[in-house]
């Protein structure tokens, strides 16, 4: 008995130490591996915000933050890919090499990426830790052609208001060959400082032929911050046709803006100004599809599903309608 409660007591003194040293030192007690566990590492965000712009590229300016806990992580890379949308082509990647990360802590990696000036890119981002993939990120940008490269920038613009047109026409002396048109265009500098060397031509073009009947290219005077001026000038062009009056706004030779009007000399036909032009602007933006949809498509699709009535048409169900009244007539005959 004796030896029995000696081992008793014995295992009793070794669980209390143990308690012990475990609430003495906490760690005393941690698994071993966790010291060796690199920490937690994962993408915050990735803002995209446009850089140098050149009449054929533009730079993306990509900063991805990383959150990082835990024990400290190594030899941590980041890689940003940007995909033309159209060709889902690769335009061009860049690698950054982090190297380590430690503490609980928001680090930014921060490169460019020079593409094309037009159309969209998806844009990935992408961290490895020791060259295993941890996370990704993908954004788009799209209506890159909007950027103005930095030659072609300017405060002056055509005036666009109800009160305002940005080019006016009015007829001035004429005979039975010929007619003066009086055009002024209206011009508002949207900037802090005045402008000046600008100058804007006045095209006047038979709207059936396309044919430039008048052509004058006029100085701008100098436009105070916050103002409307006016530009006037004069084109001589034959009577009884229609007119395009197209007027550009040069700076140093760079088209920096331009408007359009009318002239209706023609008094059996009228026409309107073109109205072709299609704003465009540049956009940074999360994709917008969700996997569970595109799944659900996809599946509809292989299913051979679909929400339209099946068959072949209405022109199908009109010959079926018509093959009935006949077989009904030969019956009843």
């Amino acid at each position: 008995m004796k030896l029995e409660k000696t081992v008793v007591a014995a295992a009793i003194v070794v669980v209390v130490a143990s308690g012990v040293a475990a609430v003495a030192v906490p760690d005393a007690m941690a698994d071993p591996t966790d010291d060796l566990r690199p920490g937690n590492l994962d993408i915050e965000e990735v803002p995209i915000s446009p850089g140098e712009v050149t009449g054929e590229t533009a730079t993306l300016a990509v900063e991805a933050r990383l959150s990082h806990f835990g024990n400290p992580t190594e030899n941590v890379t980041v890689l940003f890919r940007a995909t033309d949308s159209e060709s889902n082509l690769v335009a061009t990647e860049r690698s950054v090499d982090v190297g380590s990360l430690e503490g609980d802590r928001e680090t930014p990696v921060r490169t460019n990426l020079t593409v094309d000036r037009e159309g969209g890119y998806a844009i990935e981002t992408i961290v490895f830790r020791d060259g295993e993939r941890v996370d990704v990120a993908r954004r788009s940008v799209s209506g890159l052609e909007a950027l103005t490269p930095a030659y072609a920038e300017s405060n002056v613009e055509f005036a666009e208001t109800g009160a305002v047109q940005p080019v006016s026409v009015a007829i001035g002396s004429s005979d039975d060959s010929e007619v003066r048109l009086d055009l002024s265009g209206a011009l508002t500098n949207e900037g802090d400082a005045q402008t000046s060397d600008l100058e804007v031509t006045f095209t006047a073009r038979q709207a059936e032929s396309n044919v430039v009947a008048d052509r004058v290219t006029v100085p701008v005077g100098d436009i105070r911050a916050g103002r409307t001026a006016t530009v006037d000038a004069e084109v001589s062009v034959p009577n009884e046709y229609n007119y395009y009056v197209d007027a550009v706004l040069w700076r140093d030779g760079v088209h920096v803006d331009s408007a359009q009007s009318v002239a209706n000399l023609d008094p059996s036909e009228r026409i309107s100004a073109d109205e072709t032009e299609e704003e465009v602007a540049f956009e940074a933006s999360d994709f917008e599809s969700e996997p569970g949809e595109e799944m659900s498509r996809d599946r509809g699709e292989a299913d051979g599903t679909s929400e339209e009535t099946p068959g072949f048409g209405v022109a199908v169900g009109l010959i079926a309608v018509l093959a009935t009244a006949l077989l009904a007539r030969r019956r009843s005959t």
